[in-house]
């Protein structure tokens, strides 16, 4: 816009500059031509009756006939009427001296405009005769006229940079309209709204970006939508057998101290990473459920602290966790979701995190703290997407990278937010809010 209203205006101010140097020419000449000819056709006239070298009688009366416009000037002699000389350059005058056709100057030396002219009498032989003509004629009126059309030039530009301006907004529009709905369908793609669309809307090139969106994105959800299918699938596949794996790896584990050595040390191994795997396939089913829209909330009053008090004795964590837990604390939650995010959270805290680790219960927030070396700052946009480990050099059997992004779904499921910061004193901290 600031280009197309500078260049507008370079555009009106050229146009408006030769429009004036133009009209000023012309009303300038005309006015000088309208002067000077007539006056010169009338010395022609009056010449031939002249005496050359004339009295002063035949001066006046030269002058005479030229109805007092000019002064005749003659050696010595000069007219008694007629503009005074004195305004007349000395370099002019002794121009005209040596001159055979006539001379003009435009001067601005006085409060207004005016045009020289002097004329040299010439015999029919071609010699100069000595006799001259002066003339003084005030361009004031045609100046004016100038003025007058150089303020309404002006005016006009003044005028044209509105209306450049409304343009170039009505333009600028029109362009950047579909431009920023095609930012607001990608954001909302990149944040995963595969089903985002563009409306598409005439035949530039515009709408063909828009119709090549509208493309990519069917393809990208077409494609994750198999993908969701796919590990949904393979996860209920895996669900049968590995049922069968965990009955008959407890069994090896009950009977462990009675086989030897080598043999106990592979039944615990078995069974250790059959309860992994089974953890994992059941994430991936959980994490499925969400991405299918198919996770309900059961919503119920509770009472938060005692069911924060249950979650962590069920896991055995009531003396690895500093738990602050007040009593009174009232919300409207599911109950098996608020266990799922505070096992998540606590859990990670005490495996990843470093003692000890605190829980403290307020109304609308869990907050979850630990003393550890905190989160790496590159991993902290990250740290709740899925299978996202900000330790990199972590083995694979030490979890699934499914843990906190249940969590975070659970949370979101409720309408509530989970935040992930490194305390000042050292540690991470997780704050869970959800409206209670």
């Amino acid at each position: 816009m600031a280009a197309f209203l500078l260049l507008t205006l370079l555009g009106a101010v050229a146009a408006a500059g030769a429009s004036y140097a133009t009209a000023r020419n012309l009303l300038l000449e005309d006015a000088q031509d309208g002067f000077m000819n007539p006056l010169v056709e009338d010395v022609r006239n009056y010449a031939p009756r002249l005496t050359v070298p004339p009295a002063q009688q035949d001066i006046d009366e030269f002058a005479s006939y030229l109805r007092g416009a000019a002064t005749v000037i003659s050696g010595e002699l000069r007219s008694r009427t007629g503009p005074d000389l004195g305004i007349v350059p000395a370099d002019m005058r002794e121009s005209l001296k040596s001159s055979k056709t006539v001379i003009w100057q435009r001067r601005t030396d006085r409060p207004e405009p005016y045009v020289v002219i002097g004329i040299p009498l010439v015999h029919a032989d071609g010699n100069t005769t000595g006799v001259e003509v002066w003339a003084v004629s005030s361009l004031g009126a045609p100046q004016r006229a100038i003025d007058s059309f150089s303020t309404a030039a002006w005016v006009g530009v003044s005028l044209v940079l509105p209306l450049a301006l409304g343009l170039a907004l009505f333009t600028a529009r029109g362009v950047l309209r579909p431009v920023r709905r095609l930012g607001a369908a990608a954001r909302a793609l990149g944040s995963g709204r595969l089903d985002t669309r563009v409306d598409v809307r005439g035949s530039d090139e515009l709408s063909d970006l828009a119709r090549t969106f509208n493309q990519a994105a069917e393809q990208l959800e077409a494609t994750q939508a198999a993908s969701r299918r796919f590990v949904a699938d393979v996860s209920h596949e895996l669900r049968t057998p590995l049922t069968a794996m965990s009955a008959v790896t407890a069994v090896l584990d009950e009977d462990a101290d009675t086989l030897p050595p080598d043999t106990a040390v592979a039944a615990r191994l078995v069974s250790t990473e059959t309860r992994k795997l089974t953890r994992l396939v059941n994430d991936l089913m959980e994490i499925s459920r969400f991405d299918e829209g198919g996770n309900l909330l059961e919503l119920d009053e509770w009472d938060i602290s005692t069911a924060v008090r249950d979650s962590l004795a069920a896991r055995g964590w009531t003396s690895s966790v500093d738990a602050t837990l007040p009593d009174g604390v009232m919300g409207r939650v599911d109950r098996r979701r608020l266990d799922v995010i505070v096992a998540n959270l606590v859990g990670n805290a005490l495996k990843h995190g470093g003692a000890p680790v605190r829980l403290v219960v307020r109304p609308g927030v869990i907050e979850v703290s630990d003393h550890g070396p905190g989160i790496p700052p590159d991993a902290l946009p990250h740290i709740f997407d899925r299978f996202y480990k900000a330790d990199t050099a972590r083995s694979r059997s030490e979890g699934s990278g499914l843990g906190l992004a249940i969590a975070w779904e659970n949370a979101r499921l409720h309408g509530g937010t989970i935040e992930a910061a490194n305390a000042p004193s050292g540690g991470a901290v997780f704050t869970l809010r959800l409206p209670w």
